[in-house]
């Protein structure tokens, strides 16, 4: 559970692509209890943490920065094998020889030297406790009946830094196993139609987890508004609205 969450709210400039050269990402700065986690919000479904001197991507994206300029990577986290989640071009530019690339079996079939994380799996790697927990869809589903995210596909991962337990859900609906998941201190929930949940599925996970933050993210054109009033009433939950389209 976070001590004393502080929200910097800054902007961090990175540089970025030649087509994004000028563009700062927002991040904000949480306090745990083994020091800060700077939060990095990329866009899309690509986020970045740097916490004890080390840096962790998720879901590297090439069209929404340079990742030839942003800092290598110690640890990098895939959902799922979609092209907009898994983007060799992005990742190359990010690994080094001491990269830990944690994905699905999917995503193996893609990338050389991944370890592979099954829903249902915890690891500890570079000292930061990583569980691999489900992100499937039960209601969207493609023209065929077949569901966009099928169950077992991918991950969501929850990182525990310190005190402080980060859910990345990665695209999913609002499935039961979400109902066990435990002491979470900020959630990343993904509200980007018809491929995730709608604001009110994302409303309902949150009344369940009862995070101390929470990030709607890889949103798309959902509009946002939307939740934030449908958790006004929900004052222990801090409702953070960021650039992740």
């Amino acid at each position: 559970m976070i001590r004393n969450i502080v929200t910097l709210n800054i902007l961090a400039v990175v540089c970025a692509s030649q087509a994004y050269a000028q563009e700062s990402f927002e991040s904000d700065v949480i306090a745990t209890a083994s020091g800060e986690i700077k939060i990095t919000f990329l866009g899309h479904g690509t986020l970045m943490f740097d916490w004890g001197g080390k840096t962790i991507h998720v879901d590297p994206y090439s069209q929404v920065a340079d990742y030839a300029k942003l800092p290598k990577a110690d640890m990098v986290l895939i959902t799922h094998e979609h092209r907009d989640h898994l983007d060799l071009a992005a990742l190359e530019k990010i690994r080094t020889e001491k990269t830990v690339i944690v994905g699905t079996k999917n995503a193996a079939e893609k990338i050389q030297g991944i370890r592979i994380m099954n829903n249902g799996d915890k690891v500890t790697l570079d000292g930061i406790p990583v569980e691999a927990v489900p992100a499937y869809n039960i209601v969207h589903k493609r023209d065929n009946g077949q569901p966009f995210h099928p169950k077992g596909d991918g991950n969501g991962y929850i990182l525990t830094f310190g005190d402080t337990r980060i859910y990345v859900a990665g695209d999913t609906e609002n499935i039961p196993e979400m109902s066990a998941l435990k002491d979470i201190s900020i959630a990343f929930l993904p509200m980007n139609l018809p491929y995730t949940m709608t604001p009110e599925m994302v409303a309902d996970v949150a009344r369940v987890l009862k995070p101390k933050v929470l990030y709607p993210y890889h949103f798309g054109e959902t509009n946002t508004e939307i939740l934030v009033e449908l958790l006004k009433d929900t004052s222990e939950i801090d409702v953070r609205i960021r650039s992740m389209k």
